[in-house]
Formats: structure tokens, sequence, C-alpha cells
């Protein structure tokens, strides 16, 4: 295991009183789609669905517990809230008790009654509603998943830090992590940690404007 630590001044943030992270897993070629099973997202005839799985070791594991551990609120796209609602709420382990007893927010195109304990439909605009979201007190926001969520949080500069685990694997095809319209920001890393089974597990925060320069 190799461990990689990085002190840095207090990072940039957009406006708000809570900070909001993004949860993603991903290829090295930057695909987020469907990592968990081959049924999870199909979408776009996507067939590669599972990528992840087979990578998991002890560390990923404890990492995962204590990021759950943390007092924290979600927001979740739809898909995303549907596998969580049909899996989580029958898990009484440490990750499934944080999860459950968490407030989740949910993107919906379409009004819906939600069942899962403590979720909550947004209601109106999502970028609008996320952006009031931060402007409360409250723990930090996590976004996990919910890559049609997250292109829109990324390019209404909404998104504060990254928490991205980037798995040694080359998909080719599917969703992408950054999109086309993400707005152009520097990030700092801050945190770097390999797997056993070689996962980089690494922690971006906000480091303001892109600094361009020219060879010398």
């Amino acid at each position: 295991m190799t461990s990689v630590k990085k002190a840095s001044k207090k990072p940039s943030s957009t406006s708000g009183h809570r900070r909001l992270v993004a949860d993603e897993f991903v290829s090295m070629d930057g695909v987020l789609q469907a990592p968990g099973a081959p049924e999870e997202d199909p979408e776009s005839d996507f067939r590669l669905g599972g990528w992840s799985m087979t990578y998991w070791d002890e560390l990923m594991d404890r990492t995962m517990g204590e990021t759950m551990s943390k007092p924290s609120e979600l927001v979740l796209g739809r898909k995303t809230y549907d596998i969580f609602a049909a899996y989580w709420p029958t898990r009484s382990d440490r990750n499934g008790r944080a999860l459950n007893a968490a407030v989740k927010y949910v993107a919906s195109r379409t009004a819906r009654k939600l069942e899962w304990e403590n979720a909550k439909l947004l209601e109106g605009d999502v970028a609008s509603a996320v952006k009031d979201l931060k402007q409360r007190a409250g723990p930090p926001l996590h976004v996990i998943g919910s890559g049609n969520l997250l292109q829109t949080l990324l390019k209404n500069d909404l998104v504060d830090e990254l928490e991205i685990w980037v798995f040694p694997v080359v998909l080719g095809s599917g969703k992408r992590l950054f999109g086309d319209g993400a707005i152009p920001t520097a990030w700092r890393l801050t945190r770097s940690i390999t797997s056993g089974t070689g996962v980089l597990l690494q922690h971006y925060e906000r480091a303001g404007e892109i600094v361009f320069g020219r060879p010398p």
C-alpha cells in the first residue's frame, strides 16, 4: 500500500455553508457507468457493467466504511437511488446503517413517492435546489454515482471535492466522469492511496482557476 498526503492551504470553495463531494468509481479512461453489476445501467447498449467488483479488497472496504461513518447527507440521481433503495434497506452492517439513517435528496424529473426512509424529492430546477441545500447549515453533501446528475452539478460549478477511485481497466465506451460543459477549474490532490489490487483512491479539492503558461 502506498500513501501520499500533501499539506495545503484551505481550498477555494463555491459559495455556501457546506461542501459538496462527488464520490465516483471510474475506469482509467474515465468511464463511470455501471461499475457494480451488468444490469446496473445498460443505457446506450452498455454491456460492460460490473467492471469494478473483482478489484475490491480490505483496504477499500475499510476506507469506504470510514467515509460512511462520518456525518453526511446524500444527493442522488434517480437511477442510483433506485439501485440503493432496492439493496440497502435490508442491510444492517455499518454501511447499511449509515446509508439508511442519512437524509437522501433525490433528483427526478417525474414526481414520485420515495419509499426509502429519510428520502426527499428535490423540487424544481436541480441546480437551484442543490445550490439551496449548500447554503443551509448541515453536514457535507455527498453525490455517489449518479452520472447524469453529476454532469449538471459540474456544469453549474457546484462540486467542491472529488473522491475518485480509478480502477485499472480501460472500457472504451460509456458515460464519462467529465462530459462536455464541465466548468474549467484547477484541483489540488490532497490524498492518494493505492490498494493491493491497483486501484488508486484519490481525493481532490478545489484550487481556484487554472493558471496557464508557456514553455520557457
